[in-house]
């Protein structure tokens, strides 16, 4: 499968659980949104060293094929009614034999988005089923999208967005900007700094940072309802709190302390096994 085939549409990671499908629709409204195509994309472990047909190692990756098959044709389905009267470009699905967080950790380097579910809301669960969720959204060189069990794909929910004054959290904020308006919903920007990591700021200088990073895209959302929040504390707490009535929360994968080729942050893994509404976690490509 060409990367290139991917480029600008949004991707979902398919397997066969129901927590699948929330991110299918969740992706499908907004693929419809952006008037992006969108694909689905079921990963297959391959078999090593080719065996023989009859073997039992190929006719249960046989079995597994046929599965998978048979859960993107659902999937499909599932993400033609989820958008309705709206335009989808395309929906297509992919059937590779590659490790998951492999194949879609190499998509989002083109894809606009890579969407992967989490099988249940808790932190708990999460640690114990959502490896996939949270291998891609560690090592993907694009935004990803966590999205949770449960999940309206849209809402009258604002978009909340973290904003640090990073690279990362800059490409998080023009990506937040363009979901508020696309979702015709307020935007809630926070920024929190924390006395204890060293950070000696004052709460003026802090509302300068943020004002001056929103006004870079406020021109060029000028229907967009902009709110914000600075405060002084722990930035995953006070981020997980504003979030806890948004329809979706975006966020840069590491901070101003973070370094180059860094996998995720602290603030960044705090919020992706904590969020209840869908996480996009924004990582510059290469």
């Amino acid at each position: 499968m060409p990367a290139n085939s991917l480029d600008r549409s949004i991707v979902v990671g398919v397997d066969a659980s129901e927590s699948a499908l929330d991110a299918v629709r969740w992706a499908a409204v907004d693929a419809a949104l952006r008037g992006a195509p969108l694909h689905l994309v079921f990963a297959v472990p391959p078999v090593d060293d080719a065996p023989l047909d009859e073997s039992p190692v190929r006719l249960l990756h046989d079995r597994l094929r046929d599965t998978a098959q048979a859960a993107l044709d659902n999937a499909a389905e599932i993400a033609r009614k989820a958008v309705g009267d709206r335009l989808v470009p395309g929906i297509r699905t992919f059937l590779v034999d590659e490790p998951a967080v492999t194949v879609l950790s190499g998509l989002a380097e083109t894809a606009y988005f890579v969407v992967v579910g989490v099988r249940g809301m808790s932190a708990y669960h999460r640690s114990l089923l959502g490896s996939v969720s949270t291998g891609v959204a560690r090592h993907a060189q694009g935004p990803v999208v966590v999205v949770p069990g449960g999940t309206e794909p849209i809402s009258d929910r604002p978009v909340v967005v973290g904003v640090d004054g990073s690279v990362h959290s800059v490409r998080a904020l023009e990506i937040a900007f363009d979901e508020a308006s696309r979702r015709d919903v307020p935007l809630l920007a926070v920024h929190v700094w924390e006395e204890l990591s060293g950070d000696t700021r004052s709460h003026a200088e802090a509302v300068e940072l943020l004002t001056g990073m929103l006004d870079r895209n406020a021109a060029e959302f000028p229907g967009v309802e902009v709110k914000t929040l600075v405060m002084e504390g722990h930035p995953a707490r006070i981020l997980l709190d504003a979030a806890a009535g948004a329809q979706l929360l975006v966020v840069g994968s590491h901070g101003t302390r973070g370094y180059p080729g860094m996998a995720l942050g602290s603030t960044g893994h705090a919020l992706l096994h904590g969020s209840e509404c869908p996480i996009a976690v924004v990582r510059l490509r290469n």
